[in-house]
């Protein structure tokens, strides 16, 4: 798949339900890949095609139509952290899909994790990034006119304690949503929280939004589906820290305060 454009999938009503669109992602077979440039860490656009039109050993053309595209991140191509434990990373970006789609928000493409060219991995809905002058929308383009639309992000980003929040990691789509993207340097207490939003500094956590972290944190402590699906993904420690800070945020109810010299992720973008 080398050279080709990733095309973002065409939601059409069958293929806009999470739940068809995260059993694709899990099953369809990859049937092309390449390499996505600028990542720390090996990055791939993956195009998944439905197997009942598509046969692994022939040679016809790939049917478009009957296709999306994933960023698949294998764990053999993590690169060694001092913070984090080896190998953790795609596991890490399936947490936060999850913890995400409990609270409903922000807005984080479909995730799972699965088999891929180079082993096991993360696979996320591919999100092509709307341009302006040639240039894909991020935070640091759009944070004058449309910050408090961060403010769900940034206070995620507080619950999982998110060590790389840049500026390109928040996305926006064609249709003007935005989306969070990059959580594998997520849930680890030993790491540096990062981000570049600071604009939220020291401000209340909008009220609403408490009320879900409230409701995460009861569902937690209280065990069920989600509590075991992230123990096969997080450690005990890091899920109890975890309920740790959604009643830490609910507590004192306002956004850290964190240092622009020491908090900032690099690159920035």
């Amino acid at each position: 798949m080398t050279g080709e454009p990733a095309r973002e999938v065409d939601l059409n009503p069958d293929v806009a339900d999470e739940r068809v669109l995260h059993q694709r992602l899990a099953e369809w077979p990859i049937t092309g890949i390449g390499l996505h440039p600028g990542g720390s860490n090996y990055v791939f656009v993956v195009r998944l095609t439905d197997p009942a039109k598509y046969e692994l050993d022939s040679d016809a053309e790939v049917d478009e139509d009957a296709s999306i595209y994933g960023i698949y991140k294998p764990r053999s191509g993590e690169r060694p952290l001092r913070d984090f434990p080896g190998g953790t990373l795609h596991m890490r970006e399936r947490a936060a899909y999850l913890v995400s789609k409990e609270l409903g928000w922000p807005r984080i493409p479909p995730t799972v994790t699965r088999g891929g060219p180079h082993g096991e991995g993360s696979v996320q809905l591919f999100i092509d990034a709307a341009e302006s002058d040639g240039v894909s929308e991020n935070f640091f383009s759009l944070r004058e006119e449309r910050l408090d639309d961060f403010r769900d992000i940034a206070m995620f980003d507080a619950l999982v304690h998110n060590a790389d929040r840049k500026g390109g990691s928040c996305i926006v789509s064609e249709d003007g949503n935005i989306w969070a993207i990059d959580h594998g340097l997520t849930f680890n207490q030993i790491a540096r929280r990062r981000t570049v939003m600071f604009e939220f500094n020291g401000t209340r956590y909008p009220d609403e939004l408490l009320g879900d972290v409230a409701v995460l944190a009861d569902s937690l402590e209280s065990g069920g589906e989600l509590q075991g699906d992230l123990l096969e993904l997080l450690e005990q420690p890091e899920l109890e820290e975890l309920v740790t800070r959604a009643r830490e945020m609910i507590e004192f109810g306002h956004y850290p305060v964190l240092d622009p010299d020491a908090n900032v992720p690099w690159p920035m973008v």
